[in-house]
Order: C-alpha cells, then sequence, then structure tokens
C-alpha cells in the first residue's frame, strides 16, 4: 500500500464520491440530463464514449501485444472463459433474475440484457489493480466482443422468448438492433484497442522498452482512472432521477445483481484455481466473467422499451451495483492470491 499513489491508495473512495456527485447532479440539475443526452452518435453517448475511452486506452497501451500468442494457445483458459461469459453468465442471470423477481416483469427482463451483455470495457481496470494477466484480458475481452456482435440477438430471444415458453413462463418480445451493438463494440474497445497498440509500437521503435514501460506509462497510467471517475459521474448523473425516485426498485434489483457478481466471481477463482492456471490468469478469468457491458445493456433497453422503462432501469442499476462490488472483489481478488502457489509473472 505504501508504494501506491494517493489516487490509487483510495480509489474505494474517490468511485463513491464520484457515484454521490453523478447522483446529486441528475437529481438536482434537470437541464444537464437534457444536454448529455443531446450529444449522442446513433446509440453512443459521446460524453460517455469519452470518459471510457480515456479509461480503456492507458489499459490498452500496457498491453505486450507480442506475447498475446501465449495466451491464445492456453486452451484451458479460453475454452473457460468462453463456458463462463457464454453458458454460465447468461444462463445464472436468468434464473436469479426469475427466481427473485417473479412479479416484476420489465426489471426481469432488463436484468436478463444485463446478463448478456459481456464486459469490454471496465473489466480491464478491476483486472489492472487485482495484478491480473493483461495480455489475457485483452484477449478475452477481444473475444467477448465478437461474440457480442455474432450472438447477442440469438441470445436474447433464446432467453426472451423461447426458454421461457420451454419452462412455461411468460415471455417477451424484444428487437435489438445488431448496428447499435456493433457501434458499441467498435467505440468502446475498437478505437482504444487500436490506439494502444500503436502507441506501444511507436513508443517502443522510438525510445525502446525501458523508456516506454519506465517513463512513459508511468506518467499515462493515472488517466485510466481520471476517465473512470469520469464515466461514473456521467452514468449516475444521467439516471440519477431515477436512482433516487424509485429506491425500492433500486433495493429489489440490486439483489439479484449482487448474487450474480459474488457467485460467478467466485466460480471463475475456483476454476481458475482447479485448472492450475496460477493466480494472474484465474483472475482475469474472473474478472471477465462477474464484469457486464453496463453501456450496451443500456443502449438496448432505452433502445428497445423506452429511456423511462423498467428494463432501463435495471440497466441503470447494473453499474450502481457493479462498480462498488468489484472494487471490492479486487481486495478479496488480492487476498486470494496467498493461495496460488504459480505467481510467477504476477506483478507485485
Amino acid at each position: 500500500m505504501g508504494r501506491l499513489s494517493r489516487l490509487d491508495r483510495f480509489l474505494p473512495v474517490w468511485i463513491v464520491i464520484a457515484m454521490a456527485v453523478g447522483l446529486v447532479l441528475g437529481r438536482t440539475w434537470s437541464d444537464l440530463t437534457d444536454a448529455l443526452d443531446s450529444f449522442t452518435v446513433g446509440s453512443v453517448s459521446v460524453p460517455i464514449a469519452i470518459g471510457l475511452l480515456v479509461m480503456m486506452f492507458p489499459v490498452l497501451a500496457k498491453v505486450r501485444y507480442s506475447e498475446t500468442r501465449r495466451v491464445t494457445g492456453d486452451r484451458r483458459l479460453l475454452g473457460a472463459s468462453l463456458v463462463m461469459n457464454w453458458l454460465v453468465g447468461p444462463a445464472l442471470m436468468f434464473a436469479l433474475a426469475w427466481l427473485l423477481l417473479p412479479d416484476l416483469p420489465e426489471y426481469r427482463t432488463g436484468l436478463i440484457i444485463v446478463g448478456l451483455a459481456r464486459c469490454i470495457a471496465m473489466v480491464l481496470i478491476w483486472n489492472d489493480l487485482a495484478c491480473g494477466d493483461r495480455e489475457a484480458a485483452a484477449v478475452l475481452v477481444a473475444i467477448n466482443s465478437v461474440f457480442q456482435v455474432v450472438a447477442f440477438a440469438a441470445l436474447g430471444w433464446f432467453y426472451l422468448q423461447t426458454l421461457p415458453g420451454w419452462l412455461g413462463l411468460s415471455t417477451t418480445s424484444a428487437d435489438f438492433s445488431v448496428r447499435a451493438i456493433t457501434a458499441s463494440v467498435l467505440v468502446f474497445l475498437g478505437i482504444p484497442l487500436v490506439a494502444g497498440f500503436a502507441t506501444r509500437t511507436i513508443g517502443e521503435r522510438a525510445k525502446g522498452r525501458d523508456w516506454y514501460e519506465g517513463t512513459f506509462l508511468p506518467r499515462l497510467g493515472p488517466w485510466a482512472l481520471y476517465g473512470l471517475l469520469f464515466t461514473i459521474v456521467l452514468l449516475f448523473a444521467l439516471q440519477g432521477d431515477a436512482v433516487t425516485s424509485n429506491p425500492l426498485d433500486v433495493v429489489r434489483i440490486a439483489i439479484p445483481l449482487l448474487a450474480y457478481f459474488g457467485i460467478t466471481f467466485g466460480l471463475g477463482m475456483l476454476i481458475g484455481r482447479r485448472l492450475g492456471l496460477g493466480y494472474a490468469k484465474t483472475a482475469t478469468l474472473a474478472f471477465t466473467a462477474a464484469g457486464n457491458n453496463f453501456e450496451l445493456a443500456i443502449a438496448v433497453a432505452i433502445g428497445t422499451f423506452g429511456v423511462t422503462s423498467g428494463q432501463a432501469l435495471a440497466g441503470v442499476v447494473g453499474p450502481l451495483i457493479e462498480v462498488p462490488v468489484l472494487v471490492g472483489l479486487v481486495y478479496v481478488s488480492l487476498w486470494a492470491r496467498r493461495f496460488f502457489p504459480q505467481t510467477e509473472g504476477v506483478r507485485p
């Protein structure tokens, strides 16, 4: 802890403050929400996109892209990630939503959409803070992005119409925009990924790896957390009134989310430990399984059901719960590192 900067050391405090500031702004400054909503290109919010790009670029600039072959050759890691993200995650959220929100169909549908939107952005921050494998995180996030474009609409149809019909439950009709999903992936992952790769390539060729990692990256690093805090303020400002006006509904939505994050993270850690992946890859597996692409979930819910819908509120509550919970799981992950004998290559 003594080697951490003040920004890193008190990150949970700054996140709580950012959440509170956003909620207060959204509750008291109605014109701010309208102004932020006006800056959109298609389904992408420009202010949120800027925050996410600032957040993700430093993390992706740290990745040693020459080492990604090491990750793609690890079939255990790739297989476990695919199973956790595209089989276990959506199925678990479906089960929790129906078990805990049987009387609230709009919120239930919103949570199922959240479960289908696998994380491609903020998970890089949590993985980095937990000393996970950066190269593995970059590869798994890229795989998630491809699957989102290809499989999101089909999985939405399966979990909202087909599976409930088989089980004798009520079904929900939804029409997902493949264009919106593709735009989300390209903006929130494609741009910072290209920028990070280009920055490392040019920087190492011009100054060498020692200068790039010893001088340039330490100066660039804090901007990831600045972008994170900025994004949190914006997200909570955009939906502050909806959240604070429905506190009991927020509690109902939060319960399955808490269970979801805890169960998926725990399963990821146990599976990684059982497969002998070592701490760094296990942490990456757990965080990529537990995190969700709330930007996409909110955009899909608003575009399909409307900005004032219960589905949209459920999407908004996602980051409200996810951010503090995954910050806490960073500390849990670091504590659990002692149970992993294979710690070679783990950043201190």
